[in-house]
């Protein structure tokens, strides 16, 4: 016969997960059914696909997927590309470098609404750029980086904004991985008299890329949410996707097109990480 400690030591694990469970019915499963209801359910309560043919039927969506989709493309390899020079040099140990460590990592304390704050007092009209080019005599009047038909211009700062504010998350995903190379490959490397470029694609590359993909996806999927910094410097005069759901949400009360907007954001995160796990497997993964 089954003891009374029996029973509930086969009840235990099950008791132990029970909060973890209701957290996430309450507050990812409850979300996630409604989300459902509002994207598949016209105003008139009718069960279809009514809120995508509106979404389609708007410029202002694929204005929004075209700016987010440029905002990945100049960020994302800019910011990967940047983050790995930086962690080959911090990761050279040299005398002084955890005071370099600690600068370049100052940006992960920011959010996105305060690094976008600091920006526009940098690049405004009144800000510190312009203070310092007119004091110095190259310019007489201010160089205006935001405002009516200047959206180019918004859109650079929005980039400059991101380098700095994210490319340390990248930078520590690739530092950890650099970290973990064990010294007896360049050292086998040095016997055998391979130059620092050679160290560098066939033992440095090849063994901290599983930390670049990982790094590259990370980034990628959150470019696709980048909305407190665009929002701020430059409003609608660059929508992008997830502004598009604030604005739908809290401006217009469109709660439907919101979820909408907010279901295919999902969908295009979700086919970009299958991507990147199916195509940019690495071969140690693989075996």
């Amino acid at each position: 016969m089954i003891s009374l400690s029996q029973k509930k030591g086969n009840w235990l694990p099950y008791l132990l997960f029970l909060p973890a469970l209701l957290y996430l019915a309450g507050f990812v499963g409850y979300p996630l059914v409604k989300t459902f209801q509002l994207v598949f359910t016209s105003e008139k309560g009718d069960i279809g696909l009514a809120n995508f043919i509106t979404l389609t039927q708007d410029p202002i969506f694929w204005k929004a997927l075209k700016n987010t989709l440029y905002l990945l493309i100049v960020i994302v390899p800019l910011q990967v590309i940047l983050a790995f020079l930086l962690a080959l040099f911090v990761n050279s140990r040299f005398k002084g470098y955890m005071i370099v460590l600690y600068i370049i990592c100052i940006p992960l304390a920011l959010s996105d609404v305060s690094a976008a704050l600091m920006s526009y007092n940098i690049f405004s009209s009144h800000g510190f750029l312009n203070k310092i080019l007119i004091n110095s005599g190259l310019i007489e009047t201010p160089f205006y980086f935001f405002g009516l038909g200047l959206s180019s211009r918004s859109f650079w700062v929005v980039v400059l904004t991101e380098l700095w504010r994210a490319t340390p998350l990248v930078f520590v995903i690739l530092l950890a991985g650099l970290q973990v190379i064990s010294k007896e490959y360049f050292e086998a490397a040095d016997v055998f008299g391979f130059s620092s470029w050679q160290k560098f694609f066939h033992i440095t590359l090849p063994l901290t890329m599983p930390s670049l993909q990982s790094a590259l996806l990370i980034r990628t999927l959150f470019a696709f949410q980048i909305f407190g910094v665009v929002w701020l410097l430059s409003g609608r005069d660059i929508p992008v996707l997830a502004g598009e759901v604030y604005y739908q949400q809290a401006e217009l009360s469109n709660f439907r097109i919101a979820a909408t907007y907010g279901f295919i954001i999902a969908l295009i995160c979700i086919l970009i990480s299958w991507i990147y796990l199916t195509f940019l497997k690495t071969k140690h993964l693989e075996v």
